[in-house]
């Protein structure tokens, strides 16, 4: 039997998954207005989503979809950029990961909330197939409200996908 077969038996809490990572603004990263890069923040959300998740799973996870990623805020050269995540709630072979992006100006102390967005990772063995997550036990009222909203918003993404199969060509 595959672990894609059986049941996770294991319970973890959404505080176990809860992650944080900060870069500071280089040039490096910058467009010609001395703004971070979009394409860079996304990496940095994908990251920090993925260390979410494997906090969690303790297994090898791939990304498989973002939701809608919105830039409020431009972070600005010399800026820190600082990410938390989360695991929102656990499926059975994929999770929902919850990533803030938040933008401090280290001159003035400004925090500003920059970008959210929420993904979804897949566990997977060495060959890739899936794997059978441990599931996810939200204790708080924010938690718990992450958690009912997370199904919501898989139901949308799986008919989101199913339209889009049905409009792919042959």
């Amino acid at each position: 039997m595959t672990n894609d077969e059986s049941t996770s038996t294991e319970v973890r809490t959404v505080r176990e998954s809860q992650s944080e990572y900060s870069e500071l603004c280089l040039p490096s990263s910058t467009n010609l207005l001395g703004n971070m890069l979009g394409g860079h923040v996304m990496h940095l959300v994908d990251l920090c989503g993925a260390i979410a998740g494997a906090r969690h799973s303790r297994s090898t996870i791939v990304t498989a979809s973002v939701d809608q990623m919105t830039f409020l805020h431009p972070v600005h050269l010399g800026d820190l950029v600082m990410l938390k995540s989360q695991v929102n709630r656990v499926f059975r072979t994929s999770m929902e990961v919850g990533v803030k992006v938040w933008v401090e100006n280290l001159r003035t102390g400004k925090l500003r909330h920059t970008s959210s967005a929420y993904l979804t990772f897949v566990g997977v063995d060495q060959q890739g197939n899936r794997v059978v997550l441990p599931q996810i036990v939200p204790e708080t009222e924010e938690e718990k409200r992450r958690w009912h909203e997370a199904a919501q918003r898989r139901a949308y993404r799986l008919a989101l996908k199913d339209k889009v199969k049905l409009h792919e060509p042959g």
